[in-house]
């Protein structure tokens, strides 16, 4: 028997209770509550609801923000001829105008046998 547990169980009483026992206790009668082991379920559901809460309301405010812009923008585009434009960051591509033929090159004439080397 090395655990408390095991003492406790098999009615075996520590020094250290024993002496926190009033004088002329009948000690057969004695009864050893023990505390139960702390459960983290409650303190770990309360920050996974805190964090997941805060998340939820940051992705709300973000979307009332984009709403209100998107809203602004439209009242004053129309209003006031005010507009936006996106453009993307990067490397950039010509664009080349689809209608817009290459102009055709004329062949070089084409030279006799007698000026190429043999």
């Amino acid at each position: 028997m090395q655990l408390p547990d095991e003492q406790f169980r098999a009615g075996h009483i520590p020094t250290e209770v024993y002496r926190q026992i009033p004088p002329g206790t009948d000690v057969r009668k004695v009864v050893i509550v023990q505390e139960a082991p702390r459960s983290y379920k409650g303190p770990i559901l309360l920050t996974l609801t805190i964090t997941l809460g805060a998340v939820l309301v940051l992705v709300v405010i973000a979307f009332v923000v984009q709403i209100i812009a998107a809203s602004m923008v439209a009242v004053l585009s129309a209003s006031c001829g005010i507009g936006y434009t996106l453009t993307r960051s990067g490397k950039r591509k010509e664009l080349r105008p689809s209608t817009r033929r290459r102009p055709t090159r004329s062949r070089p004439p084409v030279r006799s046998k007698s000026r190429y080397r043999k």
